[in-house]
């Protein structure tokens, strides 16, 4: 059995020692599954962007190690992805064999038919439990499924999708979309498509400028998206009643940590908003309280930098009290929820920020996609 994992995990610079193994422990629900039905397991992943090239410090040996110790039994460490000695280490049934980061060979990303097939031929299932790389068009996620009988998604994939479909297809209401960031390019097709689904869209981050300023309120020296003022003025004009912008700021002269800082209604020449104020905070928490649904991507403001993190974690803590589902998107938003303490408060939350961005976006993934087409194909008559 194949199985396309997500174990992009961040190393320290030298690339030896894991500094976050919970995309490890997030894929052995599948694993620890594949293992109990006796089957001989091959898991593969990318790490970092090598662009094609053998890099040490991209290796996936550390997680060898880390997922050994995680399953309790041996776990061996292929030195390549595809070739002759990988295909001689072949797995026994009850064992595990790990591959080389797949981007070493440029062929993972260019979804080379003859690469795809050199990974085909190692397994007779495939399986693909790597939601944050569902939205990548590679061999590992797209070009494999053609090439096995068997194909489909593993128990993560399958959780990812339940929860973000459930989200923004079929959603308890209220439901709520808690958006911030630092770009509307980021979140245009998020906005647009959320629109639709939400019941209100409540704005925060830098991206709220860009909003602010197409609709001629003050911005100072805010960042604004000069390019995106008018897209932004459009999206107001969609979303009516249903999008929220900050009714104050928190602003201060020069970003630096402990700046001196202000809250004003109004953004003076000279200043610069770096998180939502606390009317603001009050205002998105009440109608967060209201809510049955709470999708959020992205910060509130400069959450990394203290103390420029209260309306983000406010925010996290105003969405762990609610009685809402809550579904949260990878990335900032994931460190927010963390760093406010509610993680464990919190219904789901995403394993891939790019690939969540794009489901939120109504963009069918291609690793969901061609899975799908594989399940439709099996199905003709």
């Amino acid at each position: 059995m194949f199985i396309r994992v997500d174990f992009n995990v961040p190393l320290t610079a030298d690339g030896k020692e894991i500094t976050s193994d919970k995309r490890i422990r997030a894929s052995l629900p599948t694993i620890q599954y594949a293992l109990e039905h006796s089957a001989a397991v091959i898991l593969a992943s990318h790490l970092g962007r090598p662009k094609g090239k053998r890099r040490r410090e991209m290796s996936l040996a550390p997680v060898a190690l880390r997922l050994s110790e995680l399953l309790g039994r041996p776990v061996r460490m292929a030195a390549d992805s595809i070739g002759p000695e990988v295909a001689a280490m072949r797995p026994k049934p009850g064992e595990v064999l790990l591959l080389e980061n797949l981007r070493f060979h440029s062929e993972e990303e260019a979804n080379d038919a003859d690469f795809s097939k050199q990974l085909a031929s190692l397994a007779d299932i495939y399986v693909n439990d790597a939601f944050g790389s569902a939205h990548r068009a590679h061999a590992s996620t797209v070009g494999m499924v053609s090439q096995l009988p068997i194909s489909a998604a593993g128990l993560l994939m399958d959780k990812e999708l339940e929860w973000l479909g459930r989200a923004v297809k079929n959603p308890e209401r209220p439901c709520v979309a808690l958006l911030g960031g630092a770009k509307v390019s980021d979140k245009i097709e998020v906005i647009e498509n959320l629109i639709k689904v939400v019941d209100k869209v409540l704005i925060g981050g830098a991206m709220a400028y860009t909003f602010l300023q197409a609709k001629n309120e003050p911005t100072g020296r805010s960042l604004v998206e000069a390019d995106k003022v008018e897209l932004a003025r459009e999206l107001l004009k969609k979303g009516e009643e249903k999008l929220k912008l900050p009714l104050d700021h928190v602003v201060v002269h020069e970003i630096r940590p402990g700046a001196s800082h202000d809250v004003v209604e109004t953004i003076g020449s000279d200043q610069i908003g770096v998180d939502i104020g606390p009317k603001t905070i009050e205002e998105y928490a009440r109608i967060i309280s209201m809510a049955r649904t709470v999708i959020w991507n992205g910060p509130m403001g400069i959450f990394e930098m203290p103390p420029f993190n209260e309306g983000t974690e406010a925010l996290a803590k105003a969405v762990a009290a609610s009685q809402a589902i809550s579904v949260v998107g990878g990335g900032d938003s994931e460190k927010a929820i963390k760093n406010a303490g509610v993680a464990d408060k919190i219904t789901h939350i995403s394993t891939g920020g790019g690939a969540s961005l794009e489901f939120l976006a109504g963009y069918e993934l291609p690793g969901v996609g061609a899975l799908a087409e594989k399940a439709a194909r099996i199905a003709e008559p």
